[in-house]
């Protein structure tokens, strides 16, 4: 996948990527979402959920 830089107005964009790389490493359940406000990113959230599974031939109690 190929992306194209472009100005974003008072914007570090290779801080941007490096802050979206960072909150996607080592995310295997869960989002990642960008807030944007006048056309610039103000929050990077990061939400994690963890799967929990059962031993196999028990029920949850």
């Amino acid at each position: 996948m190929s992306t194209t830089l472009r100005s974003v107005a008072g914007q570090d964009e290779a801080g941007l990527l490096r802050e979206i790389h960072n909150a996607l490493h080592g995310l295997r359940y869960g989002a990642v979402e960008i807030t944007v406000h006048n056309g610039q990113v103000v929050q990077i959230e990061r939400k994690e959920k963890f799967r929990l599974q059962t031993p196999t031939g028990s029920k949850p109690a």
